[in-house]
């Protein structure tokens, strides 16, 4: 057992407008580009994914990248296209705040505030997010183990708020055919160490489009409390990550199919 004072292990149900996430809840599938590229890209791919069925939209604004020559999103005025976009079709909507300076203005347009794998260790945000009123998504970081996860949680529950989604996107590992190791043990052993709901990226957590279908049911059949999947009109022209984003069609297969779960 891990020394902890917030996250004792008991149930926590985490509301996000209507939805309630996690416990004995159906799980919540949130769905989206990875990259809100321009108000036309997210509005129609926020239409087509209404017409399958989605929870929450995604979509990022703030674009952490490895290369400071890739496309690092469209900053406000994205975010601004994300909520209109999420308001037409009646869902809520997540997008990643990267820095304390972006945080009213993420706080004010989302209804849930993601901290990406890259910020997990970043003491001094996890700190902010503790005091606001929203729910969290806080991704695993890229090499973290289960215990550095606990704690980065334990950072935002221990300042104020106990609203955490888990996200587990994969682990770096010496495999490399896949973009990331999936870690779906992560899923039993997080619900049972934190009591928080767990869901899965297997976008970001395998890299490749066609093994999103096969994960996200393997994810589900170990307890998770949703998916959060990649989704581009034409991943082909995607500006981030397209060889890991589904089309709306790919999108309703999986959608399908795990509804036959």
């Amino acid at each position: 057992m891990m020394d902890r004072k917030v996250l004792t292990g008991q149930q926590i149900v985490v509301t996000a407008g209507k939805l309630n996430i996690g416990g004995d809840n159906p799980p919540v599938m949130i769905a989206g580009p990875c990259a809100v590229e321009s108000r036309e890209q997210v509005m129609e791919t926020a239409l087509a994914l209404k017409e399958v069925g989605v929870d929450i939209l995604r979509g990022g604004v703030f674009k952490p990248r490895t290369s400071p020559y890739t496309f690092q999103g469209l900053g406000l005025k994205g975010l601004q296209y994300l909520k209109e976009a999420g308001e037409r079709i009646g869902v809520p909507i997540v997008t990643e705040l990267m820095d304390e300076k972006n945080l009213d203005a993420v706080v004010e347009y989302s209804d849930i505030v993601q901290i990406g794998s890259r910020n997990m260790y970043n003491y001094s945000l996890l700190k902010e997010i503790g005091g606001i009123n929203k729910p969290v998504i806080l991704k695993r970081g890229m090499s973290a183990s289960i215990k550095e996860w606990v704690m980065a949680a334990e950072y935002i529950a221990a300042y104020g708020n106990k609203n955490i989604i888990l996200c587990e996107r994969g682990i770096r590992t010496f495999e490399v055919y896949t973009r990331n190791t999936l870690d779906l043990a992560a899923v039993p052993i997080m619900k049972c160490e934190t009591g928080l709901p767990v869901i899965v990226d297997p976008s970001h957590g395998t890299g490749h489009r066609q093994l999103i279908l096969p994960m996200s049911k393997a994810a589900l059949a170990c307890g998770a409390n949703g998916l959060m999947i990649e989704v581009h009109i034409d991943p082909k022209k995607a500006l981030s990550d397209g060889q890991q984003s589904i089309t709306p069609e790919e999108y309703q297969k999986v959608y399908l199919e795990i509804n036959k779960l």
